[in-house]
């Protein structure tokens, strides 16, 4: 769906809109979305602006960061966001961003499109570090076997062979004692 600034202009425009699975590009291949994106936003012009004021809901497939299974999250967003047209900035001009400046975004043409919006909607709702639970044990370093699922039989007292230097190092200090 394109936003229009001519036709936003006119009229403020109600979305109802659902996007299938892999029918947005979220150009990231950390996770899959697997449920339909249900948006319900209103787009209108504000003092030559884009304003687009809504919500999503979505159910992403991610991978765990200790022991890589899958795990579905819950993306739930509510936004407030304004688009300026990239012609209201002079090249040369040269300016100072206040804090409100920070939440304004550009937009390029006649206006925008929504999937694009909404794509990045979806990508900063993401959490930074998925874990399956709190109590995961993730993979072993040794072997890789997953820890939840299964004990490894890896020497469970083995030293690191690159921290030997250091334990000459003590036991040295010791006899010196």
């Amino acid at each position: 769906m394109f936003l229009d600034v001519n036709e936003l202009a006119v009229r403020k425009t109600r979305i109802r809109k659902s996007y299938a699975p892999g029918t947005l590009d979220f150009h990231s291949g950390e996770f899959r979305q697997v449920e339909p994106l249900e948006v319900r936003a209103t787009a209108e012009l504000v003092e030559g602006q884009i304003r687009i004021c809504g919500n999503l809901h979505t159910r992403v497939e991610l991978v765990c960061a200790r022991c890589l299974d899958t795990v579905i999250e819950e993306i739930s967003r509510d936004f407030d966001l304004f688009y300026r047209p990239m012609t209201s900035m002079s090249p040369e001009e040269e300016f100072q961003l206040n804090l409100d400046d920070t939440e304004m975004a550009f937009f390029e043409g006649d206006g925008l499109f929504l999937a694009d919006v909404l794509a990045e909607q979806v990508n900063l709702a993401l959490p930074m570090k998925v874990i399956c639970s709190s109590d995961c044990r993730g993979l072993c370093p040794h072997c890789g076997a997953n820890l939840n699922n299964e004990e490894c039989r890896c020497e469970k007292n083995g030293s690191d062979s690159r921290l030997a230097p250091l334990a000459r190092l003590k036991q040295d200090w010791f006899k010196k004692q």
